[in-house]
């Protein structure tokens, strides 16, 4: 029962993260902060429900592939978020000051 509601606030909390970061998107106007509230929102909202998902893993091995995803989308989305917003920048995209 503990872990049920436990896994059910992690997932809540990790949706309630990504509809903001939505709003947010919506909020802003530059392309650099859009960037920057995607990436945020996106890791966060996904490790918050993943963490959910780990907390009412059945066995090991399915724990381990949550938390092997895990550890790649910490690799991979700063990442490609900083070959999207470099790209921009090098292609002569600037904002407005």
């Amino acid at each position: 029962m503990t872990k049920e509601i436990i896994a059910g606030g992690l997932i809540v909390l990790g949706l309630l993260s990504t509809a903001v970061g939505v709003f947010g998107l919506f909020k802003f106007k530059a392309f650099y902060m859009r960037l920057l509230v995607s990436a945020n929102v996106d890791t966060v909202g996904m490790l918050l429900m993943l963490s959910g998902a780990c907390v009412m893993a059945p066995n090991t091995a399915f724990l381990l592939k949550i938390i092997l995803i895990m550890v790649l989308s910490l690799i991979t989305t700063p990442l490609s978020n900083h070959a999207t917003a470099r790209s921009a920048y090098t292609s002569g995209y600037r904002t407005k000051s």
